[in-house]
């Protein structure tokens, strides 16, 4: 059995939903999430008290009855006890999300995961093995994917994917992307000003960077984060994996944090395609320019975010936001280099 764990009412607190479910019964801690679904009473009953205690409850028997064997089914699910205080000793073995406000230090470094502690409380992924045989092989429910993929782990190096030379092809330095997309950007804006309109050029470029602010936001929510839409099916969460996942699984990757250019290539081919339908000549090439430098400017901005000391100026609060999208709620805070459409559409994350 694993190592009984130590939780203050803080730490418990902060899972209170159907993707990580907790709660407390006389002064023990339970991990639900799996059974909530399965309560008898529906998950809305158990979700009304997740994060918090259910001692009163579970045993006021005008409200909510419980059979013995209710209670020994409940002690198949305890992860550890409540305390006031987590003791230094089992700090060091913590295997969890990140907690409180480690994010905010400039320095900022997650702790390294302990491997054989993870990979058996968990029963996700073994990190010191090749990730993607695990996840092909793997026939986890939505549900326990999006629980575990969101929970940060740390190594410091880049873990396995396949454990061969198909590693290399999966990994990128951030300074390939500017190396290979500013040479695009000089290109399109070259191919704008041979129409000698240096006003349309220019006004069009800046519009294709606003343009940029826009699907950046568009591809973090709603492509990269499908999580809503993603099918249950272990190909669908194969992809979820690679496409973003292993990237909230593992955040602090330095070399698979920016986007590689294949998949640069395929996701702004069409986009390109798409704005020489909707403007003329002089006008795309601007735009296609701006937008490039605008998608530059994310991932370089992404990997500043994630790995350097940030000036103060904008960028150590966008760091902080950042962070925050990992280690407190993925679910919204979706900018990257600013907030304007995470307020415009609502999903401002609040830390």
């Amino acid at each position: 059995m694993t190592a009984i764990k130590q939780f203050t009412q803080a730490q418990v607190a902060k899972h209170n939903s159907l993707k990580s479910c907790w709660i407390i019964h006389n002064n023990k801690v339970y991990d639900v999430t799996e059974f909530a679904p399965d309560h008898p009473g529906g998950d809305d009953l158990i979700l009304d008290y997740a994060g918090s205690s259910v001692t009163d409850i579970m045993k006021d028997e005008l409200q909510h009855s419980h059979s013995d064997s209710a209670y020994e089914m409940l002690e198949e699910y305890l992860v550890g006890v409540l305390v006031d205080k987590v003791s230094e000793e089992d700090k060091k073995g913590e295997i969890h999300i990140e907690e409180t406000d480690h994010f905010f230090e400039d320095n900022f470094k997650p702790k390294q995961t302990d491997l054989s502690a993870d990979a058996k409380r968990s029963q996700f992924l073994d990190l010191r093995k090749p990730l993607f045989p695990q996840m092909l092989q793997a026939n986890f429910s939505k549900e326990f994917y999006l629980q575990q993929v969101h929970q940060p782990r740390y190594v410091p190096y880049s873990a396995p994917l396949f454990g061969n030379f198909l590693d290399a092809f999966t990994k990128t330095a951030w300074y390939i992307i500017p190396t290979i997309w500013l040479p695009i950007v000089g290109y399109q804006v070259y191919r704008s000003l041979e129409s000698n309109l240096p006003v349309v050029t220019s006004c069009c470029f800046v519009l294709g960077i606003f343009i940029w602010t826009l699907v950046e936001y568009i591809l973090h929510r709603f492509l990269f984060h499908l999580d809503d839409w993603l099918p249950d099916h272990p190909l669908a969460l194969l992809l979820h994996f690679t496409l973003h996942g292993i990237h909230h699984y593992l955040p602090m990757d330095k070399l698979r944090l920016v986007m590689p250019p294949a998949l640069g290539f395929a996701l702004a081919y069409p986009l390109m395609c798409l704005a020489h339908i909707l403007f003329p000549a002089v006008a795309a090439y601007a735009i296609v320019g701006g937008a490039v430098l605008g998608y530059i400017g994310y991932d370089c901005t992404h990997y500043y975010l994630h790995h350097a000391k940030v000036l103060e100026f904008h960028f150590k609060e966008m760091k902080k936001y950042h962070l925050a999208h990992h280690y407190k709620n993925y679910e919204s805070g979706y900018g990257i280099t600013s907030k304007i459409w995470d307020y415009v559409f609502g999903t401002k994350l609040n830390y």
